[in-house]
């Protein structure tokens, strides 16, 4: 029998069958953001759809906790783009990660970063 779990323990969601982990999706939680940065499935687990089960309950589960999501994974990024109902889970960081970096730039050095030409 398959079974897909979240173990919080080992910060990754595990898809079982028979009672032996063949495949999971790794996490990390940051700032309101999950992080996904692995997905694996076992060599002979392969070319089903353990991987696509994975990944959907996984996003199933981040919008349950009302968290966005930023797939690291190159699988998770590709099945995200194929399943487009899940791209309003995508967080767009990197505008707010440049202004916090921009803030504490000017905060560290003192600097206006938008009157000084040099940066």
């Amino acid at each position: 029998m398959a079974d897909i779990v979240k173990n919080t323990d080992a910060k990754r969601y595990e898809y079982t069958a028979d009672g032996e982990v063949v495949g999971y999706v790794e996490y990390v939680v940051d700032t309101g953001v999950i992080i996904l940065p692995h997905t694996f499935v076992e060599p002979a687990h392969r070319g089903g759809s353990i991987a696509g089960d994975l990944v959907r309950f996984a996003l199933d589960d981040i919008r349950a906790e009302g968290y966005r999501v930023q797939p690291t994974c190159p699988y998770v990024s590709r099945w995200i783009e194929r399943n487009p109902d899940y791209a309003d889970l995508v967080s767009d960081r990197r505008g707010r990660d440049t202004d916090d970096i921009a803030s504490d730039a000017a905060q560290v050095a003192g600097v206006d970063l938008d009157a000084d030409g040099r940066v």
